[in-house]
Order: C-alpha cells, then structure tokens, then sequence
C-alpha cells in the first residue's frame, strides 16, 4: 500500500490511498508529489469545519497569489465517483474541480463528516489521513505544504 507523508508548516500528516476507487486521481497525486509540484503551495482556501484546500501552483508566488484556487497542472482528470469509499468524512483527501471531470492537482481534506456529506459522488475521494489528522484542524489560509514525501510498500 502506499502512503504518503504532507509535510507541512504546522507538522506531518500521513496519508494511506483508496487505490482501487480512485486508481486515477491516486496516481495522478503521487506523479505531481514525486516531481515536487506540490512544494511551496499555500493552503489557499480554509472553511473551518467544512476543510482545508491547496494544490494550486498560483498560490506560490506573491506575484500569483492573487488567482489562487485557479491553477492546475496544465492537464484535467476524469472523476471516480463509483467506488465503496466516496464519502467525505474527517481527514479525507477529495479532488477539487471546477466541474465534472476538470480536477488536476487542487485536493482538499475535510474536517468532518457533518459538513461534507453533500459532496458524497461529486468529488473524488482519494484518500484519508492516518496519523496525525488534528494537524487539519490547526491548518489556517496562507501555511503551506513544504513536501510530500511518498513511500511505496
């Protein structure tokens, strides 16, 4: 199985995958982690109780924070909707899209349940914190992901 460890400013966060729901998504993530993609990118949207969304390559920049929560990898990924683990819950890893089938590299991760239900089968979930999941809830709008390190079994 692999993980992955979000380094961020506020401490690290592993991660396991739902590789056979979201073979797509997961393997798009652990490409953009590999090739450093994902380093530097700010935490650009934060609704407390509802989640925390990065992946953005506009938020690393001062120059290009202005149109954070509008960049991509230069590529879109088709949803996975189908599988036994699409429900959002607390630590969960989501695509974000600005539609059906146009996610990239932006991902969120919830807070709980309670606010994210309604996202069940609209968004990709591909993934769920493991360790260290108290670390969303201190997350705030600007802390950034210093590296993803992946780790394959």
């Amino acid at each position: 199985m692999t993980k992955a460890i979000i380094k961020t400013e506020k401490g690290d966060m592993t991660v396991s995958f739902y590789e056979q729901d979201a073979p797509k998504a997961v393997a798009n993530f652990l490409k953009l982690a590999k090739e450093g993609f994902y380093n530097g990118v700010t935490f650009h949207r934060v609704i407390p109780n509802f989640m925390v969304q990065t992946g953005c390559p506009n938020s690393k920049s001062p120059e290009t924070m202005h149109r954070a929560g509008t960049g991509g990898p230069g590529y879109h990924i088709d949803c996975e909707l189908t599988g036994e683990n699409q429900y959002h819950d607390r630590g969960v890893l989501s695509m974000a899209h600005a539609g059906r089938n146009t996610g990239g590299s932006q991902f969120f991760i919830c807070h709980s349940r309670a606010n994210t239900a309604h996202l069940d089968r609209n968004h990709t979930v591909f993934g769920k914190v493991i360790e260290n999941v108290d670390i969303v809830d201190s997350i705030r709008q600007g802390d950034k992901i210093t590296s993803i390190e992946v780790i394959e079994d």
